[in-house]
């Protein structure tokens, strides 16, 4: 790999790693403030809404400066949401906050790669991306769910910051406050990372910046996209997973605390098996699976869906933690070569900072629509249990319905 390559992956993995940490620990401070339990995930919604209604600035955004100075830049926004919620601001109106850091930051971070690598390595930098985003995740999440352990709680160091949190005035995070400090020094060492990683040279036709022609241009490349054969059906492919991927981040800590009985801490533990299965299979994609063949991933897809309610039914926490390990190994399967395929048409089609755009707004509306049918669900007291197993089945019927498509397009 070329030169600052690793040291984008490391910035990334750090800033994604606070990320989904403080996720952990924001839904514990909504959980003692006594929020109802569909509050949750719109905190997820709060972050996505930016990806969605700035799609159309952050393409551009990308690629009229040097992508590693604007994620050092993203980063910075990304702390602001933190200190707002140290100040006692609604959870979810700093999520949206950090989401407006996160938006800008992805196509800096996605169209940086493909700047840096040639396409015969597209779908290994893939490989190496997705596993340390995955990464992040996991190890987010379990730092997450040690931020906010009872055991960890009791330590002399979180005593110390806590000591100093109440002498600053800062009463409004409770318990929380010594965790969101942790993490303001994350993503400080993830925007101290992204300050070196070197300029890649490449550089983009200015664009009008009046919000009309914006908005013009942007429904045109996301028509371009759609339309594209191998672009459309990755397209289609992507958003799917991602918005699935979203409401399973959920779905699972609720079916954790609900059908097994595990307090949250232990339940983002669960939650990070997912992420286990995830690593395994994005890595075992990048190393075998070539670019010619991601099409044939598809067929992951529905094993994801199918999995699903295996593990809804499931009454033991030993053998939950292999199933949900499966069911992300073949999701990682599926999504990182067709996740390359995507960015590799996206950058011949458009831009590198344009495509990103592209398929951040389509992905991140999919998790808006998903997140929000899953909070209606959950404020219906919906049971986890079948609300999971008719889930899955989406998912499989789905992916079956883009694989006959898939067909269709070879004959």
């Amino acid at each position: 790999m070329p030169a600052g390559f690793h040291r984008l992956i490391a910035a990334q993995f750090f800033s994604a790693l606070a990320d989904n940490a403080l996720l952990i620990v924001t839904m514990a401070l909504l959980q003692a403030r006594g929020a109802p339990a569909w509050w949750a995930p719109l905190l997820k919604f709060g972050f996505t809404l930016s990806y969605v209604f700035l799609a159309p600035l952050v393409g551009p955004l990308a690629d009229a400066m040097p992508k590693a100075r604007l994620m050092a830049w993203m980063n910075g926004v990304k702390v602001l949401g933190v200190i707002g919620l140290l100040a006692g601001i609604n959870p979810i109106a700093a999520f949206a906050v950090i989401g407006f850091g996160a938006a800008a930051y992805a196509p800096a971070k996605y169209g940086l790669v493909t700047e840096m690598v040639t396409p015969g390595q597209l779908v290994a930098a893939n490989g190496w991306l997705e596993v340390t985003v995955v990464c992040a995740v996991l190890l987010g999440t379990v730092l997450g769910g040690a931020l906010v352990s009872p055991a960890l709680q009791a330590t002399s160091l979180y005593a110390l910051l806590a000591d100093g949190t109440q002498e600053a005035g800062v009463v409004s995070a409770g318990a929380s406050a010594p965790a969101l400090l942790m993490l303001l020094g994350v993503y400080a060492l993830a925007s101290a990372l992204n300050l070196g990683i070197p300029d890649s040279g490449a550089r983009y036709a200015a664009r009008s910046i009046h919000p009309v022609a914006m908005l013009r241009d942007f429904a045109g490349a996301n028509l371009t996209l759609w339309r594209d054969a191998q672009g459309g059906l990755s397209l289609a492919a992507t958003t799917l997973f991602w918005g699935a991927g979203a409401t399973l981040q959920f779905a699972v800590l609720r079916w954790a605390q609900d059908h097994l009985g595990l307090p949250l801490h232990q339940a983002s533990y669960l939650q990070a098996a997912v992420a286990v299965g995830v690593v395994a299979g994005a890595a075992a994609a990048g190393r075998w699976v070539p670019l010619a063949r991601a099409r044939r991933m598809l067929a992951f897809g529905v094993g994801l869906g199918l999995l699903l309610p295996v593990v809804a039914l499931t009454n033991s926490v030993w053998l939950a933690v292999p199933l949900l390990m499966l069911a992300g190994a073949v999701g990682g399967l599926m999504v990182v070569p067709l996740n390359a395929l995507l960015q590799h048409r996206g950058c011949e089609l458009l831009s590198a900072g344009r495509s990103i755009a592209v398929q951040g707004f389509n992905e991140n509306a999919s998790i808006l629509v998903m997140l929000g049918v899953y909070a209606a669900m959950v404020a219906a007291d919906v049971p986890i249990v079948p609300l999971l197993c008719g889930f899955g089945g989406l998912i499989a019927v789905a992916i079956l319905l883009l694989m006959r498509r898939t067909r269709r397009m070879a004959e």
